[in-house]
């Protein structure tokens, strides 16, 4: 019964540690969208895909809020986006999007992750033509015509589109454009009356590498060690 108690405990650590890290990543694109764009996200698009990012996560209503307050303040914090790019264990490529107010402790994070699991931090350029950098929008499916809104979307730049799952196991469309239509295809979306589920960036890899268990669970603990650190958004790997 102990050992069940302990495995139950551990188990909700790690889904409030999971929650806690992306209300603090959400946070950071709420400030840098207020800061960029002003507090209305009527006239602010990356303000709207955070809003949208924080209910699909579940985000307390308290959070946002706070987090529009801080960015809206004289002492707000400059958060800049800076990407890191790196191979991890066995050969696998990196890319390590950082949200930060002081680059010189961020860069000395990154370096450190990297050294400690047998990897290496590259030049700017060194993996990121192993990737493609594209929009991602994923909308509830309950009630949509799919075959009908791929047809509708292409002109807006649509690249891809199939189904996924939400947290909770739902139904959703994912859609997929080059990131310089992301703008064109959010505006087509939400012209449809449609608000996704979720909007954002993400580099996609070109050709995803398999690996071993083994190997592949080192590669993993890269990720989630980089993913614990605070300045750290998401990781973008090859590994399959």
């Amino acid at each position: 019964m102990g050992r069940i108690f302990e495995t139950r405990k551990s188990t909700m650590f790690a889904r409030w540690s999971r929650m806690a890290k992306a209300f603090t990543r959400i946070s950071k694109e709420i400030e840098i969208a207020v800061k960029a764009g002003g507090p209305d996200p009527h006239n602010n698009p990356a303000l709207r895909r955070a809003l949208q990012n924080a209910k699909a996560n579940n985000m307390p209503k308290d959070k946002v809020e706070a987090a529009i307050k801080r960015a809206s303040g004289q002492d707000a914090k400059a958060y800049e986006i800076v990407l890191y790019e790196g191979y991890g264990p066995h050969g696998i490529a990196m890319i390590v999007e950082t949200a930060t107010d002081n680059v010189v402790r961020t860069v000395a994070n990154v370096r450190m992750h990297f050294k400690a699991h047998g990897g290496n931090v590259g030049t700017t350029g060194s993996v990121a033509f192993l990737f493609r950098h594209m929009g991602v929008f994923r909308l509830s499916a309950e009630g949509v015509d799919a075959d009908a809104l791929e047809l509708d979307l292409i002109d807006a730049g649509l690249q891809e589109m199939g189904e996924s799952s939400g947290e909770n196991g739902e139904k959703q469309l994912l859609l997929r454009c080059d990131f310089k239509d992301f703008g064109t295809l959010q505006a087509a979306i939400e012209a449809k009356g449609i608000t996704p589920v979720s909007a954002g960036a993400e580099y996609i890899p070109l050709n995803p590498v398999e690996l071993p268990e083994d190997q592949a669970q080192e590669v993993l603990k890269l990720v989630d060690d980089l993913e614990g650190d605070d300045d750290v958004q998401r990781v973008f790997h090859t590994l399959a």
